[in-house]
């Protein structure tokens, strides 16, 4: 298995595509202005506190109140916020938790009036971004994420992941911890810490007690609400979270942010820094790893699997609805069989797009009917591997009476929803057809002026590739009389984000030229 992740800066922001073994399994959009992210810290106000639902919402900023419930306060949120008003008041001096004198837990069953008013500022963590008409979810709970270590302030706990398995690494690595974390910080070790070394895991840390020392420095001066500390941006995250010897190689098309890239995997994962390359071809990025015919294929309503079948997905307000059909499949070994293996490809493929898309909440799949039991077992297994990869959290039910399985997985930001409808390009939606026979007439005519009349000396066409096939065709082709035509050799590109009739001039630079 490799790992590759193929970087396409845009003028709106930067997307981002997560690939193993050739294909997208996760696809992020990271904007400029992106606030109110997952893992961003904000100083809010309390506007209310609504006892029937053990929770209060909260002015972080948004155009609608935040969301905390009373079991996202955290055990430690008395401690959490006399630091904080300590620290607005001018009595905590420093970031250093060595003298604080950490408050006793708030119950487990408490009452979120007793312990929360309304007005008062609170430090609190984003935990889901804002999604359709709710605000953002929010964790009072702080912890700062880095590359081995997760720090919990005001605690002393030190927790290891469960997927670190070897009795004697894991005293290890609780001793070490014992030895180097300060006083009042808890940490929870990440499954990548595993086989490291003191090093890297004491500098791993020192650098989450620099953020927590900036998040004081600017908690100090802040009237809420306020943002304190921001999460670092998306392609960093992804880079900090699954880097490891899978990862084969990282392509970015930016020179600038390249060298950013580099920078960072030099510090979190010394050597590896060779693996970023810096993308430098007229053909754009993703039409160059088949991003964006992958993206047309997993995005619609119908998506297709490789043996014929396919898969239909509805979105409601309240879930998420996952149809298998066997499609044109044709098998001579029956109709179970046949049934078993489209159902085994769609549970690979269910995986991938629930994870690609972001999915989240209730997903109910209809697979094809099965009536051996030890059939739907297997299927149910097969699921279940498929899913380990998804760093959402998630549960599977075994198949029900109808054969229907349901999913719940954890929704932390928006789903990423991407239109692969196309408007008629011939009637731009108005269902009234005008006269196309002259479009290949249009082109050339846009040629002649920007040949003739405007001398650009470097000119390429971008096309559908129906249409590349178009002009390309037989030795006589358009492509070959325009050679003859301007003295020059019009290179023609076809382009699978361009829809049927959209066609665009670009340089030598692979700028593009407007008429």
């Amino acid at each position: 298995m490799s790992l590759e992740l193929v970087v396409d800066s845009r003028k709106g922001g930067i997307w981002l595509a997560l690939l193993r073994d050739g294909k997208l399994i996760e696809l992020h959009e990271e904007r400029g202005n992106n606030e109110f992210a997952v893992g961003d810290i904000y100083l809010g106000k309390v506007r209310k506190v609504v006892p029937s639902l053990n929770a209060a919402f909260v002015d972080v900023g948004f155009e609608k109140d935040a969301f905390l419930h009373y079991l996202d306060l955290g055990p430690q949120f008395n401690s959490l916020n006399r630091f904080t008003k300590d620290t607005l008041h001018g009595k905590q001096n420093v970031a250093d938790l060595l003298y604080f004198k950490c408050d006793k837990d708030i119950p487990k069953d408490g009452k979120i009036d007793e312990i929360v008013s309304s007005s008062q500022p609170i430090l609190v963590q984003v935990a889901k971004e804002p999604i359709s008409s709710k605000g953002p979810r929010l964790s009072a709970e702080i912890t700062l994420a880095g590359r081995y270590l997760v720090l919990v302030p005001f605690s002393d706990k030190i927790s290891i992941s469960q997927k670190i398995k070897e009795p004697e690494e894991r005293d290890r690595l609780k001793n070490l911890m014992d030895s180097i974390k300060p006083k009042n910080f808890g940490v929870i070790i990440r499954t990548v810490a595993e086989n490291k070394k003191i090093e890297q895991l004491d500098q791993d840390l020192k650098n989450l007690l620099d953020k927590w020392k900036i998040m004081y420095g600017n908690l100090k001066t802040s009237t809420p609400p306020k943002r304190v500390l921001g999460e670092i941006d998306k392609t960093s995250s992804i880079l900090r979270d699954l880097l490891n010897a899978d990862f084969s190689n990282i392509h970015v098309n930016d020179e600038a942010l390249c060298t950013e890239m580099k920078d960072f995997v030099t510090g979190i994962a010394p050597g590896r820094e060779k693996i970023v390359k810096l993308y430098d071809s007229k053909i754009s990025i993703f039409e160059r790893f088949g991003i964006t015919k992958q993206i047309k294929t997993l995005f619609g309503k119908k998506v297709p699997l490789s043996n014929g079948g396919y898969l239909i997905i509805e979105h409601t307000e309240a879930m998420h609805v996952i149809d298998v059909n066997s499609g044109n499949r044709k098998g001579s070994d029956g109709q179970e069989s046949n049934a078993l293996a489209t159902n085994m490809e769609a549970a690979e493929e269910i995986a991938r797009v629930l994870q690609l898309r972001d999915m989240g909440g209730i997903v109910c799949v209809d697979f094809i009917d099965m009536h051996n039991r030890e059939n739907n077992k297997m299927l149910f297994e097969t699921l279940k591997g498929h899913m380990l990869r998804d760093r959402a959290k998630h549960n599977i039910l075994p198949p029900s009476k109808f054969g229907v399985i349901e999913i719940t997985r954890q929704r932390v930001r928006p789903e990423t929803d991407i239109k692969t409808s196309e408007m008629c390009p011939t009637c731009n939606g108005t269902g009234e057809v005008q006269a196309s026979i002259l479009f290949a007439e249009e082109i050339e005519s846009n040629l002649n002026y920007l040949i003739l009349d405007r001398k650009e000396a470097h000119v390429s066409l971008m096309v559908h590739p129906y249409l590349e096939a178009f002009f390309k065709k037989g030795i006589f082709s358009r492509q070959v009389k325009w050679f003859f035509k301007y003295k020059k050799w019009i290179t023609v590109r076809g382009v699978t984000a361009h829809h049927l009739l959209q066609y665009s001039f670009v340089n030598k630079k692979n700028e593009e030229i407007t008429l």
